[in-house]
Formats: structure tokens, sequence, C-alpha cells
């Protein structure tokens, strides 16, 4: 039932050359029998225990062949081994099916995204162009820029009260030219000027196309839908990301997407959704830097949305955002000094530096030999601002100039602000937010 191993195969060799000897080599006749006789039992105990053994035919060679450890079956160890090669040989056949799959799949993609292009740019394009009733809301959820007014929305206005860089200019180009077409050499002296004019106000990246209609229409439909409720932002968010593969390389739209990221952000409560449309948004915001820096929108936007993607990093990436988000910040402002929106967010940031943390503190100096500062008294003056540029911007805002009065000591102009921020509606989610500051202001102000 057993085979013998190669060293048992040549002890048993060597007593039959001991046996098949000289006489006077190994002894006389007498003297091989008794040792035949001795060595008997061992050859017979060697094979008794090379019965258990077995070797993998074609395998062993000439090497002595292993005991199998107790308990194991080798008929199973086989054919378990036979599964796995079949196994293998099976994959190695659906890798190569995958490669040669491959070129065909790669075409298939090249041809839907050929076929995607062309839609874009062919008459399917105004898609977009359904009609929509405007909104009355003046909301927007984004704890970094919610601050609006409590009034209707005047045209080219957008949430909180603050007016839209190029929300008008944007789309009066392309008007404008196609009324020249037909309206002789007056005509086209206007819509010459008015290209021109348009261009200046987009900033050097806008470029000679910025009177394209269809463009005009899309972003008049995208700010309409910004002012508008929670799923009318969603609709304007769909609506930009649609068309991004027509109008990507356009400045006036990427800053509207990105701020429709923002939107998205703030809409979505999921953390990990948040920080995926932050860092989408200021992607998107980058980008339309990147065509050029004078347009205050770009900057505020990537001001928001650095601070957005913050929100969900270390402290020291924080603190280091923060102040990316003050540099652009007063970019903005310098280009569009009449936006009340710039104005309370610069506010705000220096209101959140001079509360800063010990921690915080000791982080920033860490990280910059003359950090910026900023007072209360900075924060005041900026939010004094918004109020003098758009009187009524935000609820949130005036509770912020109350704060700051009583901290600086003066009751009387606190309680006078605060009386002021409880005659606004809630409209924004930062108003919301800012219930339990009023209540501390209410309890410890006297009226």
């Amino acid at each position: 039932g057993g085979i013998i191993s190669a060293r048992e195969v040549g002890l048993l060799a060597h007593g039959r050359e001991s046996r098949g000897s000289a006489p006077g080599a190994g002894g006389g006749p007498g003297e091989r029998r008794n040792r035949t006789r001795a060595e008997a039992p061992d050859a017979h105990a060697a094979a008794a225990a090379a019965r258990p053994r077995r070797a993998v035919p074609g395998e062993a060679g000439d090497a002595e062949s292993l005991p199998w450890p107790p308990g194991v079956r080798p008929e199973l160890v086989l054919d378990h081994l036979d599964l796995v090669v079949s196994g293998l040989s099976e994959l190695r056949r659906e890798v190569e099916e995958l490669r040669g799959s491959l070129p065909s799949l790669a075409r298939e993609i090249v041809g839907e995204v050929r076929s995607h292009l062309e839609a874009q740019r062919g008459p399917r394009r105004r898609r977009f162009l359904f009609h929509r009733e405007r909104s009355d809301s003046t909301g927007s959820s984004s704890i970094y820029f919610t601050a609006s007014s409590g009034g209707a929305l005047t045209d080219g206005e957008s949430e909180g009260g603050y007016t839209t860089a190029n929300a008008e200019s944007d789309y009066e180009g392309g008007q404008t030219e196609g009324e020249s077409e037909d309206g002789g050499e007056a005509g086209e002296a206007a819509g010459e000027a008015s290209d021109e004019e348009t261009r200046d106000q987009l900033g050097p990246a806008a470029g000679p196309s910025a009177g394209d209609e269809e463009l005009g229409q899309l972003l008049q439909q995208a700010d309409e839908l910004h002012q508008g409720s929670e799923q009318d932002r969603r609709d304007a968010f769909q609506l930009l990301l649609d068309n991004k593969l027509a109008y990507g390389d356009r400045q006036d739209f990427l800053w509207r997407l990105a701020r429709a990221y923002s939107d998205m952000c703030e809409l979505t409560e999921e953390a990990d959704e948040k920080k995926s449309y932050a860092v989408g948004g200021k992607e998107e915001a980058e980008a339309a830097l990147q065509l050029g820096e004078e347009n205050p929108e770009c900057h505020q936007w990537y001001a928001v949305l650095g601070s957005q993607v913050g929100e969900h990093e270390g402290i020291q990436k924080r603190i280091q955002s923060g102040f990316v988000f003050k540099e652009h910040v007063d970019r903005a402002i310098s280009l569009q000094p009449d936006n009340p929106r710039s104005h309370f967010l610069l506010g705000r940031w220096c209101y959140q530096v001079a509360h800063l943390s010990w921690l915080e503190r000791k982080t920033v100096s860490a990280l910059y030999e003359s950090p910026p500062t900023a007072s209360v008294h900075d924060a005041l003056q900026s939010f004094l601002k918004v109020e003098e540029l758009k009187p009524g911007f935000s609820k949130a805002g005036r509770v912020y100039i109350s704060k700051c009065y009583k901290e600086l000591g003066n009751n009387t102009m606190a309680t006078q602000w605060l009386k002021q921020a409880l005659e606004l509606p809630d409209i924004t989610k930062e108003d919301w937010a800012c219930h339990e500051d009023l209540e501390d202001l209410q309890a410890t102000l006297t009226y």
C-alpha cells in the first residue's frame, strides 16, 4: 500500500551487493547468512514505515518522500490543487477576454462623448430655456455668506440684497448683437458699443463671445433659480452642470457653477457630501480665476468655498484657509467696493479672528511670522458699512452689530441695533442660527 523511498531502495541494493561480494571481503558463507538474517527485520521495519508515504507522480524525482502530517488525506490535497489550477486557468481566460474588449469599449466611450458634445452644440442646447416664475425668496443657505434683506429684490439683485456682478450685462450683449443684424449702421454701432461695454464689465477673460444669446439666457435663468427656494437652487445646480461641456471655458459661467456648488454644500446634511460639493465648487472657482482675476464674484466665491472646505479639515488647514479667505474678500471689495455682501463676509471674518481660542492663536503664531489681525471694532466697521450700502441687508448682520457694541461697552447702541434686528424676518439659515445670540442679548440688555 505504500511506496519505498529512494533511501530505502539504496539500503536494499547495498545488502544485495554485500551478499554478492568476494569471500575475503565480507566473511564466509555462514557469516553472510547470519548477517542477512540480522538485517531482514530492519528491512521489513523500513518497508512498514514507508507504507503511509505517498509521492506525487512525476514530481518527486530522486528526492526522499516526506511523511504526510497526521490526519491529512493526500487525495484531498491533490483535489484541491486541481481546483486551484483550474481556477487560475479560468481567470487567465477572463483576463484575456477583458484585454481583448478594451479597444471596443474605448471606442464606445469616445463615441458617446462626441455625441454628447454635438448635442450640446446643436439646436437641442436650448433645452434649458423653460419658463419659470421669478421667486420672491431672497434667502441663501450658505453659512459663509448668508445675509439677506427681508424686502423684495429688484432686477439684478441676488440674495442678501447685493447686486450681482454682471447679472444683467452677462446677457445683454447677445440681444444687442441680434438686433444689430437688422438695424443698419446705427444698430451696428450701438451693438458694438454694447458688446465693448459688456466685455469691460465681464473682464478680459470673457472674450468677444460674451454676447452669445443662448449663454445669456442660461445665465439669467441660473440667477433667477439661485434666488428661489431650495428646490430652485438644486435645479440651478443641475442646469449648470448639464451645460458645463458647452460653456466650461467661460468665466461668467464658471463662477455661477461654483456658486451652485456652494448652495448644494449648504443644502446637503451628510458630511461627506458637503465636503465633496465644497471641493468641487472650489475647483470651479479656481478655474474661473485662471481665466482672469478682475471679476469680484470669482474672488468672492473662491473665498466662500475655500472656507467651506476648511470646515471639514483640521485646525491648521482651517486657519490657513481663513487667511486665504481674507485675501480674496479684500480683492473682491477692491474690485467692487459697493457690494454689501463682501463687507458682511469681511466683518464676520474680523469678528471670528477677534474671538480665536488660545489654541488657535498659538497655531496662528506658529504658521505666520506676522499674522493678519482683527478686532471687534474692525468687525463693527464692516457691518456698519453693510447697513450703509443696503439697510436691512441681514438680520444676522444687525445681531453682529449689537454684539460688537455690547462687547465694546456701548449698551445703548447695542440695545438699539437689537431692536432693529428683531424687526427683520428670518430668511437664511444664519438668521435662524442667531436666535441664541438674540436671547442672550435680550437677557443682558435693558430697554
